[in-house]
This record gives C-alpha cells, sequence and structure tokens, in this order.
C-alpha cells in the first residue's frame, strides 16, 4: 500500500482497482477531437502499465476505473503518479500542440481505492451511466468517448498472457 499527500490525500493498493477522476483547468469544455485524443491516452497503455475497466470522457473531466500492473523492469507496481502523468501529460501535450490553448488539466485528481465486488460494479456502472445523467445521450452504448473491458468476474486480479 502506498500513500502521499499533495492538497488531496492518495492511496494506492496493490493488485486493487481505483476509481480515478480528473477535470480540465477552469473546467474548461473539451472540443469533440480532443475527447478523442484523451480517450486514447487513457487507452494506451492498458495492458502495459495499467488493466483498464472503464473510461469516459465527458465535455470537462475523466473517469477511469483502472488496476495498476507491475512493471517488470523495476518489478514495482507502477504508481497511480506514473500513470496520471502519463495520462495527463501525453493527452495535454497533444491538445496544446493542435490548440496553443495552455494548461489542460488541474494538477491532481481524485482518486478511491474499490474495496468489494459491489462498489467496483457501482462505479462501473457510474462511469458508464455518467454521459446519460449529463443529458448527452439517452443510452450509454450511443457516447462516442466510452470505453469499458467486459469482465466475466470484475473484481479478479488481471491476469496478463
Amino acid at each position: 500500500m502506498t500513500f502521499y499527500r499533495r492538497n488531496l490525500p492518495h492511496l494506492q493498493r496493490d493488485a486493487k482497482p481505483h476509481f480515478i477522476t480528473f477535470v480540465t483547468k477552469d473546467r474548461w469544455i473539451l472540443r469533440k477531437w480532443a475527447r478523442e485524443i484523451i480517450l486514447g491516452c487513457c487507452r494506451h497503455d492498458d495492458g502495459i502499465r495499467y488493466q483498464l475497466r472503464v473510461a469516459v470522457v465527458m465535455p470537462d473531466h475523466v473517469h477511469v476505473i483502472l488496476t495498476p500492473l507491475i512493471d517488470p523492469a523495476r518489478q514495482l507496481v507502477v504508481s497511480l503518479a506514473q500513470i496520471m502523468k502519463g495520462v495527463k501529460g501525453s493527452s495535454a501535450h497533444a491538445i496544446d500542440h493542435r490548440l496553443s490553448h495552455g494548461a489542460v488539466w488541474q494538477e491532481e485528481s481524485f482518486d478511491r481505492v474499490l474495496r468489494s465486488s459491489e462498489s467496483l460494479d457501482a462505479k462501473i456502472e457510474y462511469v458508464l451511466n455518467n454521459p446519460v445523467r449529463g443529458g448527452l445521450v439517452r443510452d450509454w452504448h450511443d457516447y462516442r468517448w466510452l470505453w469499458h473491458q467486459p469482465f466475466i468476474n470484475a473484481y479478479a486480479p488481471p491476469v496478463l498472457t
């Protein structure tokens, strides 16, 4: 288990799924092409640095549920700080390259360890239905900037082959 604090407390547990939310700077509304970039950045290290369960890119924030994996070179679990630096940094760089907007993301992300299968199932449902609650679509299947990994047992630790 790892704990660190900036303005928000951050707790990371090995082999456990984490619910993470990050928000645009000053609640800036992302253009459609920017949402596409961000979803791609969320999926980029899936199966390498983390196992991604679900991701949704809303107009001004992003929700992901992921489980950090072991970095084989260092034989350590990849930290949430490294994961978020990769996702937020690469997406901000790509967006700024095209738009010259400046800062894209608020500095910190909100993260929470999900401790039970009921909690995980509820959070996955929350993420999937976020575009519906936001009035963007009637059915989450119709939202373009959403990705999810179907699991038979969603709480089982991911196994890489």
